[in-house]
């Protein structure tokens, strides 16, 4: 008999779980969905979501960060868009692109920083400004990212970012309905429900937790988005259908990215959404907003 291995790894944990929810088919009186969403006062045409990543490099000797060019690909697919660490001036380029993007900023222990990114969002015409809470602690106490120190962030520090700008703001990492309470009491208008792919070892799974999340946010009026593992239309589907408002797909757009640039993300968020689409068509739910978890089983 083949022995059990035991994984600590939450993005293998995740996909297990992912994987186990099924959907059923409801085709009677069924018609084409609609995956067009309203998301914070402004519609997109899918609830599918860009990732927040930092520090991509030049793809294919092509002349554009990686950064830009999924940007680029947002703003022609009318999703909104996520970017993570960076300096003040690869977030000019990005905005400069027309997407309407989310600037996440990291906890930095120099805490003038970010102020300071914050508001330099916000003053180039960003859409929403957020934090990364989930990578304030390294193995080692602190987390230092690219010779960056991060440090600790209360309740009230987080209220004073919200009430520093007019924009929405979004608090990324959240991964329990204490922290998802702490957010809504605190002004938040999203949370992304992740585990940064894998950074806490045995991490629920974002999927499990999220029904828990959305009973705790209700009537606060507080979106939710989760990552991690998301890589099909049925992926984003099971996440509508146990909670969510839209999902974001992660490292499952880097081939796309680094092999064929704007085009290929372009592509690939797609036939994602295509996918959500022939699900939705499928199992009877006409629009985004209708989608519940009566068709799932396995949660």
């Amino acid at each position: 008999m083949e022995r059990y291995q035991r994984s600590s790894d939450a993005n293998v944990i995740t996909e297990q779980y992912m994987d186990s929810i099924l959907i059923e088919s409801r085709y009677i009186d069924s018609v084409k969905a609609d995956t067009a969403v309203d998301f914070l006062g402004q519609t997109f045409s899918m609830p599918v979501m860009t990732p927040a990543f930092s520090h991509l490099k030049n793809y294919g000797g092509r002349d554009k960060n990686g950064l830009v060019e999924y940007s680029e690909a947002a703003k022609e697919l009318n999703i909104l868009n996520f970017c993570g660490m960076m300096e003040n001036d690869m977030f000019k380029s990005i905005v400069d692109t027309g997407a309407k993007t989310v600037r996440i900023v990291k906890p930095y222990a120099d805490n003038g920083k970010v102020r300071d990114q914050m508001q330099y969002a916000e003053s180039v015409g960003a859409f929403g400004i957020g934090m990364d809470i989930d990578h304030i602690f390294g193995s080692e106490g602190y987390d230092v990212v690219v010779g960056e120190e991060m440090s600790y962030q209360t309740a009230d520090m987080l209220h004073s970012y919200v009430t520093l700008t007019k924009l929405p703001f979004v608090v990324k990492g959240v991964l329990s309905v204490t922290d998802a309470a702490a957010c809504a009491e605190i002004g938040a208008k999203a949370i992304i429900v992740s585990h940064h792919h894998g950074r806490l070892p045995y991490a629920v799974p974002p999927m499990l937790v999220l029904p828990d999340i959305k009973a705790a946010l209700e009537g606060t009026g507080v979106k939710i988005i989760v990552d991690c593992g998301i890589a099909t239309g049925a992926d984003v589907f099971k996440a509508l259908a146990l909670g969510a408002d839209a999902a974001a797909v992660g490292r499952s757009m880097l081939p796309a990215l680094e092999s064929e640039g704007t085009e290929g993300v372009k592509q690939f968020i797609r036939g994602v959404g295509n996918e959500l689409r022939y699900i939705m068509s499928s199992t009877g739910f006409r629009t985004v907003d209708e989608i519940d978890s009566s068709v799932l089983y396995g949660v």
